[in-house]
């Protein structure tokens, strides 16, 4: 089509010509599709196939693999790794470093940090530092701090060193009182996240069915003594924001459900809301986003009827149901691209990526057939 105008550029005059020709060069770039194609990062559970994190390039315009023309052996299509144990959480921010847990169950569990060139695949490791506590399964940043979730036991605040790098952490201890003697007999800690504002962290207390709240201050937390109250054998999981930062999701593993906060500019966060996800009460709920417009929410269910439930966001960020889709199986982490046609969903025991055309209208997910095929997948992240 492009060169189908260039070619009618001879009958134009040059004022006119040079116009047309500008357009044409606007068009031209508009469909060289180079800004649809995102850097695609995996962590995996290694020792069964995979070695580490893997690096694609993903065209969220036609919702496939761009396929290199080098591809690795034992995860066809990607362009680049790096070997480093159990890298089960990992986060990519602006900053060009790569934080990535090894969700070790001995003192060898760390946090990595390394450098990232997402045009050649390539990464250098800069430190790892222990967590302090076994486990970790979670990451985040806000530049200064990067945190993990230990399922341990704890959250680690690492202050950034220059670089990138990391110093020794702050180990927060995670407590219990749930009423499961197995699973919450023991602290577990299983998200750290800083709310948009920035002046504060949750961390999901697993086996204290709570939410605590931190004060960000420089490059530590400090403990407030708040903490939000979920139901009794929630044990939750995983926490998101609305895009416009004033309501809260928070994902019970345990009991399958999702809490609605109202979160206020004081840190303060009202429960509006308390809402089934997994009504087969598989006590396996895992995983928690919204869609870039802010309309759907999604939710991952594992170990019965293993899928992703979809609910519409109204009025104050309350959620009414609007369907629910199969997945393979485990859907521990999945992710959606920035202009939300798609939906990526990590199918660790399967060992793929399952790739579903989202409707942006009705929220709803169609199974496009498309996988990305590699050994235990659990984290997406698109860079």
């Amino acid at each position: 089509m492009i060169d189908f105008f260039l070619r009618r550029l001879a009958a134009f005059r040059q004022p006119i010509r040079e116009a047309v020709f500008a357009a044409v060069m606007v068009l031209a770039a508009a469909c060289s599709g180079n800004g649809d194609q995102l850097t695609l990062l995996v962590g995996t559970y290694t020792g069964s196939g995979s070695e580490g994190i893997y690096v694609y390039k993903f065209d969220q315009t036609k919702g496939r693999l761009v396929h290199p023309a080098d591809s690795i052996t034992e995860a066809p299509g990607a362009y680049g790794k790096v070997k480093v144990d159990n890298p089960s959480f990992l986060i990519a921010p602006e900053s060009g470093v790569v934080y990535a847990v090894s969700e070790m169950d001995d003192s060898t569990a760390c946090l990595n940090a390394f450098t990232f060139d997402k045009t050649s695949g390539k990464f250098t490791l800069i430190n790892s530092m222990p967590t302090g506590s076994p486990d970790p399964c979670y990451v985040s940043t806000n530049g200064k701090l990067v945190l993990t979730a230990d399922y341990g036991g704890s959250l680690s605040a690492f202050p950034i060193a220059s670089g990138g790098g990391l110093r020794q952490p702050q180990v927060l201890a995670g407590t219990v009182g749930g009423p499961d003697p197995k699973r919450q007999a023991v602290p577990h800690v299983h998200c750290a996240y800083f709310t948009p504002d920035g002046q504060h962290v949750l961390e999901s207390n697993f086996s204290a069915d709570n939410i605590v709240e931190y004060d960000v201050a420089g490059d530590s937390l400090v403990s407030t003594g708040t903490f939000f109250p979920l139901n009794a054998d929630y044990g939750p999981r995983h926490i998101t924001f609305s895009p416009d930062g004033k309501t809260c999701y928070v994902i019970g593993e345990l009991s399958g459900d999702i809490t609605v906060f109202q979160y206020n500019p004081d840190g303060m966060m009202l429960k509006k809301q308390v809402i089934k996800a997994d009504p087969g009460d598989a006590r396996g709920s895992a995983d928690i986003h919204t869609s870039p417009d802010g309309k759907f929410l999604y939710a991952s269910i594992r170990l019965q009827n293993d899928g992703i439930s979809i609910f519409k966001i109204g009025d104050e960020g309350m959620l009414s149901p609007a369907g629910f889709i199969n997945t393979g199986k485990h859907p521990r982490n999945f992710d959606i691209t920035p202009n939300g046609r798609f939906l990526l969903c990590a199918c660790r025991d399967s060992d793929m990526i399952q790739i579903f055309r989202r409707n942006t209208r009705t929220g709803e997910l169609k199974d496009t057939g498309r996988r990305i095929h590699l050994s235990k997948p659990v984290c997406i992240v698109f860079n």
